[in-house]
């Protein structure tokens, strides 16, 4: 008994001493003028925690300060009350405490802040971290005590009531640690790891359960009821099936649709056999229909054909070969076959064809390739509603609903043509050329489907897509202003879609356009509505968002009696999804002769292209410019 309240007064005089102590942060080290404050964050003080007392050890390598460095200052550790940020940290390990200097925003909450603390009002601060690795230092019946050998601090915090007050970095002690590792050593010698006992509310548990569970089985009704699936919702709920996979059961029973496969598009080619194939090679054979000196790279059209349970209609460019460099250094210029043969010419002074820029994957547009059968992506289409109550009224039941997107695989064709010459007498390297050439071609076609796209017997792009936000200028067209621009943003942000990738494209035109056009006609010193021409690349920025240009952006719409009129897109590019099945199929033909003896390549790709919301994009399509 004596014992216990020995145990026990010793802990009483613990609190008592830790609410006496207090940190002073010195006025020396605020300045005011650049509103900042140097301070130490962290201590090797023991704290009380849950599990006993804790020590953060600040010897080196024990501390990781990696994410410290722009961290946030937040006030009480919410993160929706970003008061400032973190410049500078360090530790200082002979004192072994961590400091930091703080930058305070110009927010008003920060102001306040910072005026109490100048003022002497406010002096504690706490850090928010993760343990990552935990050793057991003493064992005692009152309390054991651990040193944590490997913990990162991830935010520093103004508070009322710190947990470690020797410093002005307190820890909270509503901050919870994740102990991986436990050990305890024994004369040197690592011991098995210790369990932590820890008191738990079976009461509180019990009823997160039971909420979790109804919640479950709410949301599968809701799904099953919206489809027309309820016996499949209710065996679901009998087997425990959560409500995402009940999502992708109806997807795949009631719509026929096949999950996204976790497919690798390439067939396995080491760096070195990618460089090794040949398109060139394989083109000659194809026109000879002689393999013999082909046969690694029908070999590889082979594998691709195999993994995709697909003939090819000429042969298979493996995707390994179409993402790997050749890192070949070319001597001579490459040009047409005719312009090739015995005339040698710089390289820097080839004249290559001017295409339309391809923008669409700059922009943000995600692609997911190596897809296997149609797919079908879920989308919630409405929400569960709030409701106030009168009293004793009832809450109003309301579910999510949901859809899906579906995505098949469409055929996309480009031609171009080589010379028999260029095959066949040329002495330079046209491989990387013709590699080029190829990819190129098609990236063009997809793109341009992506804007363009019709619909019919093709994937519908932005333009044609219904429920994407039209913004008009005139009946017949007519020059762009400001107003538009920020209508056409409102749009997108009306709709709760301003988010992700969010940005502009247009045509050089409608670009050449903005950049002479003020926001407000008439000012003595015009303010522009563009600032910048695009770069090397492009882009350039519009209202402080990246603006693309393009000319696959068309600039010939009409409207009324307008036309020649161009289009301005704006949107989130993220929910612009571009599929892709397979590999590019190369079809030779050395029957049907171009005007110089030419052959034919035709290119073939799978792919479609979906939005997965409309109401993130929006578009003028009536500039006169």
């Amino acid at each position: 008994m004596a014992k216990q309240e020995q145990t026990k007064a010793k802990s009483q005089t613990i609190k008592t001493e830790i609410e006496k102590r207090n940190f002073q942060i010195r006025a020396e080290d605020i300045n005011q003028e650049q509103r900042t404050i140097t301070f130490p964050f962290s201590s090797e003080e023991p704290v009380e925690r849950w599990f006993g007392m804790e020590t953060l050890d600040h010897s080196p390598g024990s501390v990781d300060l990696s994410r410290m460095d722009g961290a946030p200052l937040l006030l009480d550790h919410d993160p929706t009350k970003q008061i400032g940020v973190l410049e500078k940290t360090w530790v200082d390990g002979s004192v072994k405490r961590g400091y930091t200097t703080a930058r305070f925003s110009k927010n008003p909450l920060a102001q306040e802040v910072l005026q109490d603390v100048i003022d002497g009002i406010r002096k504690n601060v706490s850090v928010g971290y993760r343990v990552n690795k935990m050793v057991l230092e003493k064992q005692d019946q009152n309390a054991d005590s651990y040193r944590a050998t490997d913990w990162q601090p991830l935010e520093v915090s103004m508070v009322s009531i710190p947990a470690d007050p020797t410093v002005g970095i307190g820890r909270s002690e509503e901050i919870e640690t994740q102990i991986i590792d436990l050990r305890k050593k024994d004369k040197g010698v690592e011991m098995p790891e210790e369990k932590i006992k820890v008191e738990v509310n079976e009461n509180e548990i019990r009823k997160q359960a039971i909420e979790a569970e109804q919640k479950r089985v709410s949301e599968i009704l809701a799904i099953g009821t919206e489809h027309d699936c309820l016996d499949l919702a209710k065996k679901s709920i009998q087997a425990g099936t959560s409500a995402g996979e009940f999502m992708g059961l109806v997807l795949e029973t009631k719509y026929k649709a096949r999950k996204i496969e976790d497919v690798n598009p390439n067939i396995g080619l080491t760096e070195k056999e990618a460089r090794s194939f040949s398109i060139v090679r394989a083109i000659r054979a194809s026109v000879d229909n002689d393999w013999s000196k082909a046969g690694f790279e029908k070999e590889a059209s082979e594998a691709v054909a195999k993994k995709l349970n697909k003939r090819a209609e000429g042969f298979y460019i493996p995707n390994d070969v179409m993402t790997t460099p050749l890192q070949r250094d070319l001597g001579k210029t490459i040009g047409t076959g005719s312009n090739v043969v015995a005339t040698e010419l710089l390289t820097s002074e080839f004249i290559d064809l001017l295409r339309n820029r391809m923008m669409v994957n700059r922009m943000g547009a995600r692609t997911l390739s190596g897809l296997i059968g149609d797919i079908a992506i879920p989308r919630q289409t409405g929400g569960a509603l709030a409701y106030w109550l009168a009293e004793e009224a009832s809450v109003t039941e309301s579910d999510q609903t949901f859809d899906q997107i579906a995505m098949t695989p469409k055929t996309i064709g480009a031609m171009t043509q080589i010379t028999r010459k260029l095959l066949l007498q040329s002495s330079i390297d046209v491989e990387a050329f013709v590699r080029s050439d190829l990819a190129t071609i098609m990236a063009l076609a997809i793109d341009n489907t992506c804007l363009n796209g019709t619909g019919t017997g093709q994937p519908k792009g932005i333009l044609n897509y219904s429920g994407i936000g039209v913004v008009p200028v005139g009946d017949n067209g007519g020059q762009i202003s400001y107003n538009n621009i920020i209508s056409l943003w409102a749009s997108v942000a009306n709709a709760n879609a301003d988010l992700g990738a969010l940005g502009w494209l247009t045509n050089s035109r409608v670009i050449a356009n903005m950049k002479v056009t003020p926001k407000v006609s008439g000012s003595t010193y015009p303010v522009f509505l563009l600032d910048n021409l695009p770069d090397r690349t492009g882009m350039t920025t519009l209202e402080g968002l990246a603006c693309g240009m393009s000319n696959q952006v068309p600039f010939n719409l009409t409207k009324g009696t307008g036309t020649n009129l161009s289009a301005l897109i704006f949107g989130n590019w993220n929910d612009l999804i571009i599929g892709q099945w397979g590999a590019i199929d190369v079809l030779v033909d050395p029957y049907t002769a171009g005007a110089s003896g030419s052959i034919k390549i035709r290119l073939l790709q799978d792919l479609d292209i979906q939005i997965r919301h409309p109401q993130s994009f929006a578009v003028i399509n009536d500039i006169v410019a």
